[in-house]
């Protein structure tokens, strides 16, 4: 009876211990594969214990190629579809104006549709402009379905700002930019950084938008599909496994940065 309480109380953690275990078990099989010294052009059985993918990533052709242009693409996408996300969330929330209802609605457009009707859409726009498939296709192609993701972020985080701290900003002579810079900006830097951490993870994430619209241009997820059918590289594990230990890095500096923010307010 006793175990049967126990578990009842802390029913919520034993799921989510389970969930994120479940979640991390992949990420943990790619770290443990990077050291495996495969006997043959698979990396799916494990022989000998080694570091010569380690001391070599960039020792497949083409490999760093691909993971370079993902980065780039990434970034850029980034920028834009945050500065862009950034500007229609406060406009969805501040402003009242006549098609604002459908803007709304077709900002979670991409978010809702499966990402091959969005890629195939694009696609026949780009043929039909007379575009040529390359790294701008991507490009823009990346921006428009991750604006959603940052509209939804911002938007949360300017809906739940306190109005009254830019009218008492105004009240001390602060002039709009001055508001905005000083007040309104850093609460919503939160929100702006997490829809710029997660449109960069899509980004760089992406094969189905990008294999559509890539022409020659080659990323790093259309690279470990191409060599999946050769034979998978031990390169590829290093290159997820320093993905991986990087962004939960930047996790835990987040993390540990609001803290204390918030340990300093308190005091």
């Amino acid at each position: 009876m006793r175990l049967l309480r126990s578990l009842r109380r802390h029913l919520v953690v034993i799921a989510g211990l389970l969930t994120l275990a479940y979640m991390i078990l992949p990420n943990l099989v790619v770290m443990v594969f990077s050291f495996n010294d495969p006997k043959g052009r698979f990396n799916y059985a494990w022989q000998t214990f080694s570091l010569d993918a380690w001391k070599d990533p960039c020792g497949v052709p083409g490999l760093c190629a691909s993971l370079s242009v993902s980065l780039w693409t990434a970034g850029l996408a980034t920028v834009g579809a945050t500065v862009l996300g950034t500007m229609i969330a406060f406009a969805l929330v501040r402003y009242r104006f006549r098609a604002r209802g459908a803007v709304n609605s077709l900002v979670f457009l991409p978010m809702a549709m499966p990402e091959v009707v969005m890629a195939a859409s694009l696609l026949t726009l780009f043929l039909n402009m007379g575009a040529e498939l390359g790294f701008r296709t991507v490009l823009i192609a990346h921006i428009m379905f991750c604006i959603g993701f940052v509209v939804t972020a911002v938007k949360a985080r300017v809906m739940s700002m306190d109005p009254r701290l830019e009218e008492a900003a105004r009240d001390l002579y602060a002039g709009p930019v001055q508001t905005f810079l000083r007040v309104t900006l850093p609460i919503a830097a939160p929100g702006i950084a997490a829809g710029a951490l997660l449109a960069f993870a899509l980004s760089f994430d992406d094969f189905i938008i990008t294999n559509f619209n890539a022409g020659s241009t080659v990323t790093f997820p259309m690279f470990v599909w191409g060599s999946a059918q050769r034979g998978t590289p031990v390169q590829i594990n290093v290159i997820g496994t320093a993905m991986f230990v990087l962004a939960v890095a930047v996790v835990v500096l987040g993390r540990t940065v609001s803290g204390r923010r918030k340990s300093r307010a308190e005091k």
